[in-house]
């Protein structure tokens, strides 16, 4: 994938605390932190309990959401500077790198329910072999590509075993209700969705085929100029991750007032969803980078990356 192509993919203590806030508040004149969101995880709770708000109002800086259907259109946004941080799944951010995008991973968190394959309810696909010569629908560049990816490899097939058929999940969710596709890799609340509603049955659960994480990505230049800031969002969003462990049908609630996906979806998804915010480790480093191989050896994307350079840390605390 050329760089054009990826810009056109759809795609402590008190005095601690006090002096990172005035280093927050005073560096660069930050006035507003743009957050991107999609309609699950730790970062819709957030909105809705208004823990950024919260947290950076009294330092005079506003807080703006923007939502995405998807990981790769936020990974564009976040590229040209309109996006400052985010939340997206393993695929996205190496597409993204090996476009050349100018984003840096945060954090981290394992991803342990709530992504897979469905298949019709009634459909003779009884098991990953019956894939092949399948119309199988998943959003390009997303988690879901390393899931289709990874569970062919499993059973022994390719990737020209199938037939790749690559929707938004908007457009993915009638396509697998009216036949348009025989098998739909999804995340939650799609997930839950498409098993609720529209007559799924799970043929794969994500997390028995492989480890798999999501991210909290950073636009480079804002990491850069704006450490301090970076990490207390960072750090927010740890806390908010904390809470949602404890509260997963407040979650829900959370999940439902922000998205519009209905209660008892959400309800779903938040009680199988696991919530944990934390540091790039090592072990991610190489899972993420085992990922990244494997598309450029099929050729998915144009060159081979080091996820660890892209990596950030906070060398200013």
């Amino acid at each position: 994938m050329k760089r054009r192509e990826f810009l056109k993919l759809s795609l402590g203590s008190a005095a601690v605390a006090a002096l990172l806030s005035r280093r927050a508040g005073a560096e660069g004149g930050v006035k507003e932190i743009r957050i991107g969101y999609q309609k699950n995880g730790v970062l819709v709770v957030a909105r809705q309990r208004a823990a950024l708000e919260d947290h950076f109002k009294p330092l005079g800086v506003e807080v703006k959401w923007i939502e995405f259907s998807s990981g790769p259109p936020m990974m564009e946004a976040m590229n040209v500077g309109s996006v400052d941080y985010g939340a997206v799944g393993d695929s996205p951010p190496i597409f993204a790198q090996a476009a050349g995008a100018a984003i840096v991973y945060a954090a981290g968190q394992p991803i342990t329910n709530g992504q897979g394959i469905l298949v019709p309810r009634n459909s003779a696909i009884a098991d990953i072999a019956d894939l092949k010569g399948k119309r199988i629908g998943f959003t390009k560049g997303s988690s879901a590509h390393n899931i289709v990816i990874q569970t062919l490899e499993k059973a022994g097939l390719t990737y020209n075993d199938i037939t790749p058929v690559c929707l938004t999940p908007p457009d993915a969710g009638p396509a697998f209700a009216n036949g348009g596709i025989d098998a739909w890799v999804i995340w939650d609340p799609y997930f839950a969705i498409g098993e609720t509603k529209q007559n799924g049955r799970m043929l794969v659960n994500a997390h028995e085929i492989t480890k798999t994480n999501s991210f909290y990505i950073a636009n480079r230049d804002f990491a850069k100029n704006n450490a301090a800031i970076l990490q207390q969002i960072v750090d927010v969003t740890t806390s908010t991750a904390v809470w949602a462990q404890a509260h997963p049908d407040e979650v829900a609630k959370s999940l439902s007032a922000v998205t519009g996906v209905p209660l008892d979806i959400q309800t779903i998804a938040a009680r199988r969803a696991g919530f944990s915010v934390g540091p790039i480790t090592d072990d991610i480093v190489a899972t993420q980078q085992g990922v990244a191989d494997r598309f450029f050896k099929l050729g998915l994307v144009p060159k081979q990356i080091a996820v660890r350079e892209i990596v950030w840390r906070n060398t200013k605390t």
